[in-house]
């Protein structure tokens, strides 16, 4: 193996950048040149790309967001999409690739492993949504970002008496939802993975009010949805004051913490090294803070449960 490429995929996430430069600065020391290709899929089936040197990541690993851009590509989960890809890599003497993102990208990468190229994936997320890493690079900035956002709502909630329902990310899973909300203390947490009822959440606000509690902040969980409607009910049937905020994009942008910064470089040279080892279709994953990997259809069709004791030790603790 001569020379790889790197590409970002998906939503972007703080980290990515680190996992980039970890990439880069490990393929230079093995002797390796490096591709980094701009936007995901698309910038590679459009040959998109610049050769990267040690100093091409210099000053990038506080940085959010991602310096070569990403993009969903719904041709390149096409037959035809595929095979210009398979072509470009094979234009450009590409002998394998990392590929920083979620479970779609990984699928990606799976079928071009499929057709001859090697690749090995990072999971780069906010939503700590793939299944076979206990953690995703971007879950750290992300879950501060909001704390900090949702320690501001409270402050006005507290000033007048009202109840603040918060959208978080996350899609479909509550991961976000309900590390956030044992963090900021939410008096009420809802995600997809529990089911709930309006009528056990106004009960809840209500046994409240009675031990003098004033104000509510609520966490709600994307994949949930509906927060001005939840606002307005739970306002009818309480009496208080409500109003619904989504954080929205915020969540995905600043600059990474410690934590992500750590996790993706270790991260990035570990699928440098996969690939030099010959190894291919492989997911780099964290499991009780050892980075080890597995093979993608393995890792794609694992499923992840989320921690209800912890929902309920929140529940207990915010009263």
């Amino acid at each position: 193996m001569k020379k790889i490429g790197v590409l970002t995929s998906g939503g972007d996430a703080p980290g990515m950048n680190a996992a980039i430069r970890a990439v880069v600065r490990t393929a230079r020391a093995r002797g390796l040149s490096v591709c980094g290709i701009s936007r995901g899929y698309n910038g590679l089936m459009e040959n998109d790309m610049f050769e990267m040197d040690l100093r091409s990541v210099s000053d990038i690993i506080d940085r959010g967001g991602t310096i070569l851009y990403s993009a969903r590509s719904p041709k390149f989960k096409t037959e035809q999409g595929m095979d210009l890809a398979v072509e470009v890599c094979k234009r450009n003497n590409i002998d394998g690739l990392v590929v920083i993102g979620g479970d779609g990208s990984f699928r990606g990468a799976r079928d071009l492993s499929l057709k001859g190229i090697p690749c090995v994936g990072i999971p780069g997320t906010i939503d700590n949504d793939i299944s076979c890493t206990d953690y995703t690079i971007g879950l750290d900035t992300c879950l501060n970002t909001i704390v900090q956002s949702v320690d501001r709502v409270r402050d006005t909630s507290e000033s007048h008496d009202r109840c603040t329902v918060v959208e978080v990310m996350g899609r479909k899973a509550g991961y976000l939802a309900l590390e956030s909300g044992i963090a900021v203390g939410a008096s009420y947490i809802i995600i997809p993975e529990k089911p709930y009822s309006l009528d056990e959440v106004i009960k809840r606000m209500k046994e409240t009010l009675k031990t003098g509690k004033r104000h509510f902040v609520i966490v709600v969980a994307e994949g949930i949805g509906g927060v001005a409607n939840l606002a307005k009910r739970i306002e009818e049937e309480t009496g208080i004051e409500s109003k619904s905020v989504i954080l929205g994009h915020v969540q995905r942008g600043g600059s990474p913490t410690a934590k992500d910064r750590i996790v993706a470089g270790l991260m990035g040279n570990y699928a440098v090294d996969l690939l030099l080892q010959g190894k291919s279709n492989r997911v780099v994953a964290i499991k009780k803070d050892e980075i080890i990997d597995y093979d993608i259809y393995e890792a794609l069709n694992m499923t992840k449960s989320i921690d209800l004791n912890k929902y309920n030790v929140a529940l207990e603790i915010s009263i």
